[in-house]
């Protein structure tokens, strides 16, 4: 008979999800072997197994690492916020960003294939965040990261552990940290108005036509002049022209002094910006948003039917 071992069983609960004892005993009668026990725990509990990956990872950290010269950001995902408090779960994260700094993995899978031990768990990254979903009982992901070469001058900045935010830049490393707070602060989408995606500034010339064409109406209705069509498409044309300005880094008024530009502030300490990477946590992750009246009705539904 196989010795089952508390990492073991941890992995299996990562695996399927299921209840803890229930892992212990589909590893016993399985004499130990992991994937007999997961088929054994798939039969008894149907689609109760396996519910942790598909769980939505709305939450989490971003860590940021610095080895051998080269830097690196990473986005690291959990359910709740509780779990980003916790030791082993932040140790995940740093090590990841750590990985990525040393090693330059070309995306997630190449990340978590890297060599890595952490709580009893192992030999890779990816089996480390196997076992530590069934040690805390919360799914987890890696979702993006990135890696700055040796080449490059980086500046860093975390807010907490929810904002951070790369700077690639070459001058004074002072401006560039002060630009790196600013964009976590006011969240540009590019460097120069002439870098703002071609969908963003759509929507925006979109949004702009409407209200025209509601302040169109409303004059027509109170019986006033209607403007030309030619004032019409300045005003839009303007109105886009402020969006440009108000989401373009060097364009925006300077946190530390709305008095200058980034984009003047930086000349004046003979600095360039040459990129910058923000990552919000959560950011574009459709979260869950759970009905606590109905999942009581389900549990009280379910109890009287067994």
């Amino acid at each position: 008979m196989a010795a089952i071992t508390a990492s073991m069983v941890a992995e299996l609960r990562g695996k399927t999800d299921a209840p803890m004892m229930e892992c212990k005993r589909a590893l016993t009668e399985a004499d130990g072997d992991m994937v007999k026990a997961e088929e054994l725990l798939r039969v008894k509990l149907g689609s109760k197994a396996g519910k942790a990956a598909a769980r939505v990872t709305a939450e989490g950290v971003i860590a940021i690492a610095n080895a051998d010269g080269h830097s690196a950001m990473i986005e690291v995902n959990c359910e709740t916020d509780f779990v980003t408090k916790n030791d082993s779960f932040l140790g995940l994260a740093n090590a990841a960003a750590t990985l990525v700094a040393k090693h330059n993995p070309a995306d997630v899978a190449a990340l978590s294939a890297l060599a890595y031990e952490q709580d009893g768990f192992g030999p890779t990254l990816e089996d480390v965040r196997k076992g530590l979903i069934g040690k805390i009982g919360e799914n987890m992901t890696f979702r993006r990261f990135k890696h700055c070469g040796s080449g490059t001058q980086v500046a860093s900045y975390l807010h907490g552990t929810r904002i951070g935010v790369l700077v690639e830049f070459a001058g004074d490393e002072v401006a560039a940290k002060d630009v790196a707070m600013h964009v976590a602060a006011m969240k540009p989408v590019s460097l120069s108005s002439a870098e703002v995606p071609a969908d963003l500034v759509a929507r925006e010339r979109s949004v702009a036509a409407a209200k025209a064409a509601e302040d169109a109406a409303v004059a027509v209705a109170a019986g006033k002049p209607v403007q030309s069509a030619e004032i019409v498409a300045k005003r839009i044309e303007g109105g886009v022209q402020k969006y440009l300005k108000e989401v373009s880094l060097f364009n925006q008024s300077f946190v530390k002094n709305d008095k200058q530009t980034v984009e003047q502030m930086l000349k004046e300490k003979a600095t360039t910006v040459k990129a910058f990477t923000l990552y919000v946590v959560g950011e574009g992750i459709e979260k869950k948003v759970d009905d606590f009246a109905a999942e009581v009705a389900a549990q009280v539904a379910a109890a009287k039917a067994s």
